[in-house]
């Protein structure tokens, strides 16, 4: 049974952004709460008693600053799409803690479905910059979208080989804070083009050293496969590979010189079984088939703003028995359902109220696990 897309109405749009902007509600728990309450209306609602139970306060943002930040996007060409709707971003929505809302700027024209990533160093080679020209191009006559994000080196020159052909820039603040400020020009010759520019942080939120890993799940989420052209052995191009064949995504790498630190990453990520990219055929022979897996959260058909699940509190003593199933270790939730016998809508429950309190962490937003303290 394929996902039922559907357009929010105003009111709910607005209900969505304070929802997800509350803090400590991110893309996992926002879901839950959906599925709990059935919108996010009801959720808002039921913040307080929740704030009560996890001992921790959830304070939505204003329906006024939620109005203000849509009418900020708008000033902007900007646009927020919430997870379901037509203009949602297909592959985004095969990854795990998918976020709920995007801001969007162009990108009406793309190929969302024939995309890929390419990432790499900031301090790159010639010889990297020229490989990436060639198979971004490569990759655009083809058909392809390709996906970066909007950083200096690779990044950059994926991006300006495929202005004539489609490519898709993943920001890693506001849409009105892009970094870095060199590339603001190029931003703008992305939308000029036919192109887009992606984000799920809100208007004006200057990204930190913690958005960029956030930032590259979403330029993986949005590819069929990652190309890593030069990467040291530490840097964040590693991360979005990891991310990549954490989402099921075919992973790539371009070799280089062993002499060359920045060839050090995409050489072990060949050594581990990473494709060797030469050209741009290689790539496209892998990727004519790959047609991403989708996964859900608790409920594999979860549609926004739908019914709440069936009403059944926790017993007395369920999250006792939850707290002594629990460990640092990550475990799947059908494990604990059949672990400590509590049942499965009272394990949604219990876990969101865990979550809110800081209690537990998600892993790949399958996973559970006591948070380290």
């Amino acid at each position: 049974m394929g996902r039922v897309t559907k357009v929010l109405t105003p009111a709910q749009r607005i209900a969505w952004l304070r929802l997800i902007r509350t803090d400590n509600v991110g893309p996992v728990t926002f879901r839950q709460l959906l599925n709990r309450f059935g919108s996010a209306e009801a959720a808002i609602e039921a913040l307080p008693e929740l704030s009560r139970k996890a001992g921790k306060p959830l304070n939505p943002i204003s329906q006024a600053r939620a109005e203000d930040e849509i009418a900020g996007l708008t000033r902007y060409g900007a646009r927020l799409v919430a997870e379901g709707e037509p203009d949602y971003p297909a592959h985004l929505l095969h990854i795990s803690g998918a976020p709920p809302l995007i801001t969007l700027a162009g990108g009406e024209h793309l190929d969302w479905r024939r995309t890929v990533g390419i990432v790499g160093a900031r301090n790159a080679s010639s010889a990297g910059i020229k490989m990436t020209r060639l198979l971004a191009s490569e990759l655009g006559e083809r058909g392809y979208t390709v996906v970066s994000g909007l950083a200096r080196g690779i990044d950059t020159a994926a991006h300006r080989a495929s202005l004539a052909t489609g490519t898709v820039a993943v920001l890693a603040g506001g849409f009105d804070r892009i970094y870095p400020d060199e590339n603001i020009p190029l931003a703008h010759d992305i939308l000029d083009s036919g192109g887009a520019l992606l984000t799920e942080m809100p208007l004006g939120w200057e990204p930190r050293s913690r958005d960029f890993p956030r930032r590259n799940r979403l330029v993986s989420g949005l590819s069929l496969g990652i190309v890593v052209v030069e990467a040291a052995k530490r840097s964040g191009s590693l991360i979005t590979a990891r991310l990549a064949l954490e989402q099921n995504r075919d992973l790539f790498a371009v070799p280089g010189s062993p002499l060359d630190p920045r060839a050090e990453g995409g050489n072990a990520l060949i050594q581990q079984g990473a494709r060797l990219v030469t050209n741009a055929e290689d790539i496209i022979e892998v990727l004519g088939s790959a047609d991403p897996a989708r996964s859900a959260l608790f409920d594999p058909e979860w549609r926004p703003d739908g019914e709440p699940v069936a009403d059944s509190e926790p017993a007395a003593d369920d999250r006792g028995r939850l707290l002594g199933a629990l460990s640092s270790a990550p475990i799947e939730v059908d494990e604990l359902i059949a672990q400590t016998g509590i049942a499965p809508h009272a394990m949604q429950i219990l876990l969101l109220e865990l979550d809110i309190g800081g209690q537990v962490e998600w892993s790949s937003g399958q996973l559970v696990a006591l948070r380290h303290s």
